[in-house]
């Protein structure tokens, strides 16, 4: 789990699932503070990592699976926009077996819905992975994605930025594994409120797509 600030890794903290958690939290060269009240969490679940400078999301993602022990990973970006009261439903397809990826979905699940060009840039790629990649999910670029630990540390991920979703997508469904979806909670954000996805986030994501459909 990616995490910024304390309120988020205490909410996650306080999440009930029936694993025993751990909780590894990546600071991507944060420069307003976060670092010092990371610095201030005492549970022994937390595992802190500090990158010097800025690397990006796939980059802090990559970095926090080297550090991994467990046999469920939930991804949890920081920006509030995802619950953590709903991690039990994600895991329960893999802990009965019926799943080894699973995906949260916005558009099966909230009823609150992004910015215009956030719901149909989303709802385009997921277009595209179903077309490339033969997959039947309705939200490729939820943040909420959910991987046996196996899985994932077997997944060559050369991602830096936010190409993490469509690569890890592309890769899991060349696996032949097929991806789980659960509906989920969703409180987006806008600009004025710090979103960073950009449109030209979203080309990276489609040629990510495409490259991986092709290319390993």
């Amino acid at each position: 789990m990616c995490l910024k600030n304390g309120y988020l890794a205490n909410r996650v903290l306080g999440a009930k699932i029936s694993l025993e958690k751990e909780i590894i939290i990546v600071d991507d060269g944060s420069t307003d503070g976060t670092q010092d009240i990371l610095k201030t969490l005492s549970s022994p679940l937390f595992k802190i990592i500090f990158h010097r400078d800025n690397q990006g999301k796939g980059a802090s993602i990559r970095t926090a699976i080297k550090k991994i022990t467990g046999e469920v990973v939930v991804i949890q970006d920081a920006d509030l926009e995802y619950d953590p009261n709903d991690y039990q439903k994600l895991i329960q397809p893999i802990l009965e077996g019926r799943a080894e990826v699973v995906y949260g979905s916005r558009i099966l699940g909230s009823k609150n819905r992004s910015g215009l060009s956030y719901y149909f840039g989303g709802k385009f790629l997921t277009l595209v992975t179903n077309l490339l990649y033969s997959t039947k999910i309705t939200d490729e670029s939820t943040c909420y994605k959910v991987f046996k630990a196996n899985i994932l540390k077997s997944i060559n991920l050369k991602c830096r930025r936010f190409e993490f979703c469509p690569e890890v997508t592309a890769k899991v469904a060349k696996k032949g594994i097929q991806i789980y979806e659960v509906p989920i909670n969703y409180y987006p954000r806008d600009k004025k409120e710090g979103k960073k996805i950009k449109w030209r986030d979203g080309m990276e994501a489609i040629w990510t797509l495409i490259k991986y459909k092709f290319f390993d």
